[in-house]
């Protein structure tokens, strides 16, 4: 087996890994593999090319990983489910009473909704979620 067809086999053996773990690691033995299959073409002793693929795989652990998992896997909390719907704008579409409930359509769903300032809200009115309750939004 000639060496290039060697780190080439490497090279996607560590992206394969890598698309099922996501974890960054294998990209870096990847690229490791990338320097020694350069070194592969010319004249270069294999004990070589494995030395540069070690050294070239920790230096990418230590300086490329970290800035691919701050851009990537940004820390931002995501919110979900109902959570995602503060913020989010609607409209009234069966009055809210003062003290009591009424619906909300926020992107063709409908919401059980309860105004923040216990005033009520006319059926038509376009309101902003600013809280929810289990399945209970506040709006104003």
């Amino acid at each position: 087996m000639s060496l290039p067809l060697l780190w080439t086999i490497v090279f996607f053996g560590c992206l394969i890994i890598e698309l099922s773990s996501g974890d960054f690691y294998f990209v870096c033995f990847a690229l490791g593999a990338i320097a020694s299959l350069v070194l592969s073409f010319f004249d270069v002793s294999l004990l070589t090319q494995i030395f540069v693929w070690a050294i070239a795989s920790v230096i990418c652990l230590v300086f490329v990983r970290p800035s691919l998992i701050k851009r990537l896997h940004n820390k931002k909390e995501r919110k979900s489910n109902a959570d995602a719907l503060i913020g989010r704008s609607g409209t009234v579409i069966d009055t809210i009473p003062a003290n009591g409930h009424g619906y909300v359509q926020i992107d063709g769903d409908q919401w059980r909704s309860i105004s923040a300032d216990n005033t009520e809200i006319p059926k038509g009115t376009n309101v902003t979620v600013v809280d929810r309750e289990s399945i209970v939004l506040t709006v104003k």
